[in-house]
């Protein structure tokens, strides 16, 4: 047997029993690119976008629809302390019990719902915020810290009608799990939307994923997103990463935070680790000449 034949079932053997390994409910890598860290921006002003500090394109940071999260309780003012639309996907429920202001950060964490009877087909539970206004363009930025621990930590916006509902997802990591520690996930979805606006009955994502040098969950990063009429734009650290054209994405957003289950990700709750927490540091947003804002 040559060396190059033998080399190549020595290969085989490995992908293989990779695959066996692995839970196939996880989607495959494949990675756009690779986020070149080195590009990350120093902050020098808390009113700008950390991505614009020159304010290169005349920002008006809106500091009553933002949150430092340095109170005791929820700004509830601005927030719902749970989803109202939403129980949470199965097997994790959304309780309450698991979102708190602690040091000057949002802390988003999992069963702490003590003897709470959870609804049939919940076991675990977990939190989440929600915006009670709706935006309509605009800059919008959080430092966070992800869970280290099963479950996805999530800064996203949706609105979910019953003509029009879309999803621009801004941070939607699980890197407590080992395998996606340097997965780096953007991802826009539509689900339905009226006739003026592109006529949508069947769901469709764009999906993309990239490599991020550094293990997400080790650290807290700064997620941006640039939305105007005619692109999306994401951010991490200040250094953009990916650019969307705008086709669907005209109706108004409710912003979130949250921990979730999600077998995609192979995010399944593990009774070993329950001690993950989800930290937020700010909510900061800016409005462009296009912005809208709805109560």
């Amino acid at each position: 047997m040559s060396l190059r034949i033998f080399q190549s079932l020595i290969l085989a053997l490995v992908l293989s029993s990779s695959l066996i390994a692995q839970d196939l409910t996880i989607p495959s890598k494949n990675y756009v690119d690779s986020v070149k860290t080195e590009n990350a921006v120093i902050r020098t002003s808390n009113l700008l976008p950390l991505s614009d500090q020159k304010n290169t394109k005349n920002w008006k940071f809106l500091e009553h629809l933002s949150d430092e999260f340095n109170k005791y309780t929820l700004n509830e003012s601005n927030w719902y302390p749970n989803n109202p639309k939403w129980k949470g996907r199965p097997p994790t429920y959304f309780h309450g019990s698991n979102v708190s202001l602690e040091n000057n950060e949002l802390v988003i964490q999992i069963n702490k719902h003590g003897n709470a009877v959870l609804p049939e087909g919940f076991t675990h539970s977990t939190g989440f915020i929600k915006s009670k206004n709706k935006f309509l363009y605009g800059y919008f930025e959080a430092e966070c810290k992800l869970m280290d621990a099963p479950w996805v930590s999530g800064f996203w916006m949706t609105n979910a009608g019953k003509n029009w509902w879309t999803e621009i997802d801004i941070c939607e990591n699980a890197p407590g799990l080992e395998y996606n520690r340097h997965d780096l996930n953007s991802n826009i979805h539509v689900f339905r939307s009226p006739k003026e606006n592109g006529d949508v009955k069947k769901h469709f994502s764009r999906t993309k994923k990239y490599y991020f040098p550094e293990e997400l969950q080790a650290d807290y990063h700064v997620w941006g997103l640039e939305w105007t009429p005619e692109y999306i734009r994401f951010y991490i650290d200040g250094i953009l990463f990916r650019e969307a054209e705008n086709t669907h994405w005209h109706q108004p957003l409710e912003v979130n935070f949250n921990c979730e289950s999600n077998k995609w990700f192979g995010a399944l709750p593990d009774n070993n680790r329950l001690d993950g927490k989800f930290y937020v540091k700010y909510f900061r947003v800016w409005e462009s000449k296009m912005s809208k804002i709805k109560p």
